[in-house]
C-alpha cells in the first residue's frame, strides 16, 4: 500500500450489513436490493484504487442502539415502526464488502447522521491536512449528504463516486443534482481516479460537468 499523502480523503460512509445485505436493507431499500450488493462491491474497489494512489481512507460506521439514541430519534422510530439497525457487536453492525486495514481509522456514529458528530472525526481531518472528501457508502440522501453538507460549510471541497453510493428515499440523480448545486460537489465513477484520488482545480458548469481548468492540485480548502 502507497503511503496516503495529505489533501485528498476518501470517506467511506455506512458500508454495514444492515444498510447492504439480508432481510432488513431489503425492506428498507425501494428499489432491487440487488443494487446495494453492486454498490458496495464498487465502493470496495474505489477503496483498493485509493489505497493504490496514495489516497488516504477513512472509514464511518453507524450504531443504532436504543440506548444511544436521542429523544427525538426514539419518537421518530416509535412512530414509523422503525426497528434499531446496526446495533452494536451484532452482524449488522459489521462492515460489508470492505475491512479497514491497520493503521486506517475508524469513526463511529451513534445514532446520527453526520460523520463530523463522531468523536475524532474532524480532528483528524485537520491533523492529515485534508481539504478535499470523497464520498462513497450508504446513503446519498441521508448520511453521505448530512456529512457533504457539513464538509462544504467548513471548507472543504467535495467530491461523490456515483456507482459507490446510491439513496434511500429520493431519486439518485435529484440528490446528486441538489448537491452539484448546493455544495458544487463533483460527481464522477470509481474508475475515473484521475478525477478523484487528487483535487485538481478545474472549470464546472452548473451541472457538475467539468471543463480543462489549471493543471495543477488544490491544497487550500474554499470557504
Amino acid at each position: 500500500m502507497v503511503t496516503p499523502a495529505p489533501g485528498t480523503v476518501l470517506v467511506v460512509v455506512d458500508l454495514q450489513n444492515d444498510f447492504c445485505a439480508g432481510p432488513l436493507a431489503a425492506r428498507r431499500y425501494p428499489g432491487d436490493p440487488a443494487r446495494l450488493e453492486t454498490v458496495a462491491g464498487t465502493a470496495a474497489v474505489a477503496v483498493g484504487t485509493a489505497r493504490d494512489h496514495g489516497t488516504e481512507v477513512v472509514f464511518v460506521r453507524f450504531l443504532g442502539d436504543v440506548e444511544y439514541q436521542r429523544p427525538s430519534w426514539r419518537r421518530r422510530d416509535a412512530l414509523h415502526g422503525k426497528p434499531p439497525k446496526c446495533r452494536e457487536g451484532t452482524w449488522g453492525a459489521r462492515f460489508h464488502a470492505v475491512s479497514p486495514m491497520p493503521g486506517e481509522q475508524v469513526f463511529t456514529k451513534e445514532a446520527c447522521f453526520d460523520a463530523f458528530l463522531a468523536p475524532g472525526f474532524e480532528r483528524h481531518l485537520a491533523q492529515r491536512g485534508a481539504t478535499h472528501l470523497v464520498f462513497a457508502g450508504l446513503f446519498t440522501d441521508v448520511c453521505v449528504d448530512s456529512t457533504a453538507r457539513t464538509a462544504f460549510q467548513k471548507g472543504y471541497h467535495v467530491t461523490v463516486l456515483t456507482d459507490c453510493t446510491t439513496a434511500l428515499h429520493l431519486p439518485d440523480e435529484d440528490i446528486l443534482r441538489f448537491m452539484r448545486v448546493l455544495y458544487g460537489a463533483r460527481t464522477t465513477t470509481h474508475d475515473r481516479p484521475d478525477t478523484w484520488t487528487r483535487f485538481v482545480e478545474t472549470e464546472e458548469t452548473w451541472d457538475g460537468t467539468a471543463t480543462p481548468g489549471p493543471a495543477r492540485e488544490s491544497r487550500t480548502a474554499s470557504a
